[in-house]
């Protein structure tokens, strides 16, 4: 089965990519579509090529107001040679089955691969404090995946506020500097990945604010055998 190259088809995909000298990939559903323009993609989602941001130190750029990411690759010389475009979509009702856990007010940590709906799910669960239950939530948005680009955030995170993160060595800091200056009751964090970062994530869940984060791995064996984020699942003796 493959996914129609008609417009509407674009409704599907979750990823993009294109190199110097290849035709571009498309993909949705698992499934590759090839022999799109870039500009077609763009189009369909509903942004210009030319309202793509800065790319940052970490080679991610953002289109302002909207929850797409663009990532470059670069040859030797610094000159960028592919991109990679993921979709990103706030899709609401994603965390309803979470919503006994979340309203009880427990710290959540959802684990699974790249590219499953975690950080959709995250993005929801903050609106979801933020609005239905009139919490006080901070984002710390490491890579403007949570709520999109630019200083006004996507809609998708509703009344929940939001930090950016200058680059992702300091996302442990910024972490602690939300916790120490804006008073939130919930924080929400995608993707911990380093001890400094599972290190601020446990104190800050010990100060009693509901935590809200996301990791990558698949079984919580994944975790308790990584030396760097073990702590999260309470470490191992």
């Amino acid at each position: 089965m493959c996914v129609s190259q008609s417009e509407d088809s674009l409704t599907h995909v979750f990823s993009a990519t294109v190199n110097t000298g290849w035709l571009v990939r498309v993909c949705g559903n698992s499934i590759e579509v090839l022999k799109f323009k870039l500009s077609m993609l763009f189009r369909n989602i509903g942004v210009e090529s030319d309202a793509v941001g800065d790319f940052a130190v970490d080679n991610r750029a953002g289109i302002s107001r909207t929850l797409h990411r663009i990532s470059a690759i670069r040859n030797r010389k610094g000159t960028i040679i592919g991109l990679t475009c993921r979709v990103g979509r706030a899709i609401s009702g994603s965390a309803k089955l979470l919503q006994d856990l979340v309203q009880d007010g427990s710290s959540l940590l959802l684990i699974g691969p790249p590219g499953v709906g975690k950080t959709t799910i995250i993005r929801e669960i903050a609106r979801m404090l933020a609005n239905d239950y009139k919490k006080r939530v901070m984002i710390v948005d490491t890579s403007n995946e949570i709520g999109g680009d630019g200083d006004i955030p996507h809609a998708g995170i509703g009344s929940a506020r939001r930090m950016q993160v200058p680059n992702s060595d300091m996302q442990h800091k910024v972490l602690i500097e939300a916790v120490e200056n804006h008073m939130p009751q919930v924080i929400v964090i995608d993707e911990i990945g380093t001890k400094l970062e599972a290190m601020a994530a446990s104190t800050i869940a010990q100060r009693g604010i509901q935590l809200v984060a996301t990791a990558h791995g698949i079984t919580i064996e994944n975790l308790i055998m990584n030396p760097s984020l073990e702590m999260l699942v309470g470490g191992i003796q």
